[in-house]
C-alpha cells in the first residue's frame, strides 16, 4: 500500500526571493532534482508535497537554506549542495537518508561542507565549549581540537556572540633559532602561526577574511603579544598549548575580559619545551580542574579524523611507550 502523500507549507515573507531561488528559479530547481518532495512557490509560500519522509526531508534543507539568508542575506549552490549532501537526498526509494552522525548538528557550513562532530566525544567538546567560558581540549593529533575550536568562534562571530577573535600560539623556539630568520618577530613565528590561518581559510571566504584581518576582527598573533591586554568579548584560543610554561598559562589565563570565551588546546605527549621545564597545560589540569566554569574534555585516537594512518601511528607510539 502505498504512503499517504502530505502537504507543508513554508512561509519566505521578507526574504528576496531572487536571492533565494536564484534568477530563473535555478537554486529552487537544483534542491527540486536532489530531493524527491514535490516543490512548488505561490507568493511567498512554498509548498512541499510528498511522502511523511520526503517532506521532512525538504523541510530540514529550506530551513537550514532560510537559516543561512537571514545570517548573511545570500547563500550559493555550492552551500545548497553542502546542505542537502548532510541532512537528507534522494535514495532509491524516494525516502530520505540521514547520513552517519546526523545526531550532531552542524556548527558552520563551509563552502565544500558542513562542520560537526564525528564522534561522541567531540560532541561532548562543542557542548561543553558552549556551556563554559573557559574549555579545555586535550587530546592527540589529528582529533579536531584546533579545527573545532575554530569552527566555534567563527560562529560566535558570525552569532554576533562576540566581537572578535583572537587565535594564539606559542613559538616555542621564538630564541637564537629565529632570530637568524627575516623580518620581525610576526614574520619570524608566521610558521608557528600558519595552521590557524589555515582553518579560517576553510571557514571565512578569502575577502571577508581579509577585511576582519585587517580590521582587526580577527586577530592570529603569538602569545608573547598578550601580554598586558585585556580581551573584552572576544573568542579567544590558545593552540599548542602544551608548550606553554606555568607563567605563560597564568598570564594567557588572566588576559579573559568581561563577555569573552576560551578555549585551549594541547596534547600533553608532544610537549616541546626544554628538558626539565614544567608544560602549563599539565599544571593547569591540576590546579583549575574544579573551578566553576572551566571544563576540561579529553580526546583519543578514537577521535582521530585525519587520514586512518594517524589513528594507526598513535596506537604504535602509545604501544611503545608503555613497553619502555
Amino acid at each position: 500500500m502505498a504512503e499517504k502523500s502530505i502537504v507543508k507549507n513554508l512561509d519566505i515573507s521578507g526574504i528576496d526571493q531572487s536571492v533565494f531561488l536564484g534568477y530563473s528559479d535555478r537554486k529552487l530547481k537544483k534542491i527540486e532534482s536532489a530531493l524527491s518532495a514535490k516543490i512548488t512557490v505561490r507568493g511567498s509560500t512554498i509548498i512541499l508535497r510528498g511522502t511523511p519522509d520526503e517532506v521532512e526531508a525538504a523541510e530540514k534543507v529550506f530551513t537550514e537554506l532560510i537559516l543561512l539568508y537571514n545570517r548573511h542575506k545570500e547563500f550559493d549552490e555550492r552551500d545548497i549542495d553542502a546542505i542537502i549532501s548532510v541532512l537528507g537526498k534522494k535514495s532509491n526509494g524516494g525516502e530520505a537518508e540521514r547520513l552517519e552522525h546526523q545526531e550532531w548538528a552542524p556548527i558552520l557550513y563551509t563552502k565544500d561542507s558542513a562542520i560537526r562532530a564525528k564522534t561522541p566525544a567531540q560532541a561532548k567538546y562543542i557542548d561543553k565549549a558552549a556551556q563554559n567560558d573557559l574549555t579545555f581540549a586535550i587530546g592527540p593529533a589529528g582529533t579536531g581540537k584546533t579545527y573545532l575550536a575554530v569552527a566555534l568562534a567563527v560562529a560566535n562571530l558570525r552569532d554576533r556572540q562576540v566581537s572578535r577573535i583572537v587565535l594564539t600560539r606559542p613559538a616555542v623556539e621564538a630564541g637564537e633559532s629565529l632570530g637568524f630568520l627575516p623580518g620581525d618577530l610576526l614574520e619570524k613565528v608566521d610558521p608557528y602561526l600558519r595552521p590557524l590561518y589555515d582553518a579560517l581559510s576553510d571557514m571565512l571566504q578569502f575577502d571577508k577574511l581579509q577585511r576582519y584581518l585587517d580590521t582587526k576582527i580577527v586577530e592570529v598573533i603569538p602569545l608573547a603579544y598578550m601580554r598586558g591586554r585585556t580581551i573584552n568579548n572576544a573568542f579567544v584560543i590558545l593552540d599548542e598549548a602544551q608548550n606553554t610554561t606555568p607563567k605563560q598559562m597564568k598570564m594567557f589565563l588572566t588576559r579573559l575580559g568581561i563577555g569573552s570565551k576560551a578555549i585551549v588546546t594541547g596534547d600533553i605527549t608532544q610537549i616541546d619545551l626544554p628538558p626539565g621545564t614544567e608544560s602549563g597545560l599539565i599544571q593547569a589540569q591540576a590546579i583549575l580542574s574544579d573551578v566553576a566554569g572551566i571544563d576540561f574534555v579529553y580526546l583519543s585516537e578514537n577521535d582521530v579524523v585525519r587520514h586512518r594512518l594517524v589513528r594507526d601511528i598513535i596506537n604504535a607510539y602509545n604501544a611503545h611507550n608503555a613497553q619502555k
